[in-house]
């Protein structure tokens, strides 16, 4: 009889052996594992009792293509939506295990595995995959905060909950993590709360663009030299691997790594061993690596851009952080939190924003996500010399934004009158021309609209009923 609580595995695999392996790693665990031999069998045990995640082979015969495993797939995604599935594959089959990720799959692993980082990865997808906190959004975040130190993260909505909470679970292992999202989501925010939670706090984090060190000093770079290595080594540099040694190594912008350059990385992760330029002695590095990209390396392995065997390595716990424009209701929180930090930081004092101001903000699309939000909020507070921030501040300053598209007024070569007129007739069409709306979102009196109105000529696009 299972223990009451525990959390219940379903293996589907028709090799025994791997059945067993399975089986006694997540009794060891503390979890429940019922195993079968394929599809059918899988789809009676989903029927008949309640699992928390399953472990699906891609293969249940002679045949090696998978479609056995996508077809399989396929149907949990459709009858148990809410179930997360980890693909077991081959080394030469991550092609296939990344085609299952596209198609619904949590994520994957290959045989043989490595059985602390596979109870890590079943812990993380657990997480990941559980159902909305129900407690109220502030109760929620109060609670996680409790837990872990995420200080510089600002935000209650449910999908950034749900990557904090990955993140609590998995700070205190030494498990390698991926970071996806769109530029500005706060990629290396939540790298620096990995770190900071994690018993490597104590050590260093050292952030590296990847896309910035060319193919050419890459090793040196990373591996550091010796003098006399080449022409210009004066002196020996000690590289980031070593500087990393006993913390974390955030590697930034890996997707635009080179193809050359990847496979002198995987070396390093495989055994945690490199060579400095000049050297032919192995020395070792204790590192706990934590990697972010805005592109989808599921794609870039798909096209032949990046290695398999590197991208396994890298995406053992994967965490994809939403853009702005899906988590609206953070944006206020940002506003202020961010408004505040910006006159602390140039000596302005206290400053606020007015509710149509914090309205339009949210309305708003935000395409480079938090980071452009940071970048009107400064323009603005700088451009205004306020200490009230209203919309038709924004309005005006978003007009030399060239930053945001779809946001600019292109004003070029405007006059003051002119920039004033677009700004009006901009807010007549969108509150419908009533005039009370307009003078709230313009911060004016309504009688000092309607002057502004008439020297204009826009009294034709006023509603009658709301106009003095």
């Amino acid at each position: 009889m299972k223990s009451e609580g525990k959390r219940r595995i379903l293996v589907v695999d028709d090799d025994s052996a791997v059945q067993v392996s399975l089986a006694l790693l997540l009794k060891q665990a503390g979890f429940d594992a019922v195993c079968c031999d394929g599809p059918r069998e899988a789809l009676a045990a989903l029927a008949a009792s309640r699992f928390d995640l399953a472990l699906q082979d891609m293969n249940f015969s002679l045949q090696t293509s998978g479609e056995e495993g996508m077809a399989l797939l396929l149907e949990l995604r459709q009858h148990y939506p809410a179930l997360p599935v980890l693909l077991m594959t081959a080394w030469g089959s991550i092609a296939l295990a990344i085609r299952g990720v596209q198609a619904g799959a949590a994520n994957f692993f290959t045989k043989p595995w490595d059985n602390a980082q596979l109870v890590d990865l079943i812990e993380a997808t657990l997480v990941s995959s559980a159902p909305a906190v129900p407690a109220a959004p502030r109760q929620a975040r109060a609670a996680l905060d409790g837990r872990a130190d995420f200080g510089t993260i600002v935000g209650e909505h449910p999908a950034l909950l749900k990557v904090l909470e990955t993140v609590a679970q998995v700070a205190r292992t030494r498990a390698p993590v991926l970071i996806l999202g769109e530029s500005g989501t706060g990629k290396e925010l939540i790298a620096d709360a990995i770190h900071r939670n994690s018993p490597r706090a104590g050590a260093p984090i050292v952030k590296i663009n990847m896309g910035a060190i060319t193919p050419s000093l890459f090793e040196s770079e990373m591996f550091g030299h010796v003098r006399g290595a080449f022409t210009d080594a004066r002196a020996d540099r000690k590289g980031h691997i070593a500087s990393a040694d006993g913390g974390t190594l955030f590697l930034d912008e890996i997707g635009e790594l080179h193809r050359a350059d990847q496979v002198k990385l995987l070396r390093v992760l495989q055994d945690q061993r490199y060579q400095p330029v000049g050297t032919s002695r192995d020395l070792q590095a204790d590192i706990r690596v934590v990697s972010a990209t805005n592109r989808e390396l599921a794609e870039l392995v798909a096209r032949g851009e990046f290695r398999e065997d590197l991208f396994y390595r890298l995406n053992l716990i994967t965490i994809r952080l939403p853009p702005l424009r899906e988590r609206r209701s953070d944006i206020a929180l940002l506003a202020r939190h961010i408004a505040a930090s910006v006159a602390e930081g140039y000596g302005l004092g206290a400053v606020t924003l007015a509710p149509a101001a914090l309205d339009w903000l949210t309305a708003q699309p935000w395409p480079g996500n938090i980071r452009q939000l940071k970048q009107t909020l400064e323009r603005t507070l700088l451009l205004s010399g306020k200490t009230q921030l209203a919309q038709a501040d924004f309005l005006a300053t978003s007009a030399v934004d060239d930053s945001a598209p779809g946001t600019r007024l292109g004003v070029d070569g405007m006059t003051i009158e002119q920039v004033e007129r677009q700004m009006i007739a901009q807010a007549l069409q969108q509150h419908v021309g009533n005039i009370s709306r307009v003078a709230k979102t313009l911060g004016l009196s309504r009688t000092a609209l309607y002057r502004r109105l008439e020297r204009h000529g826009l009294t034709d696009g006023v509603d009658p009923r709301s106009a003095p």
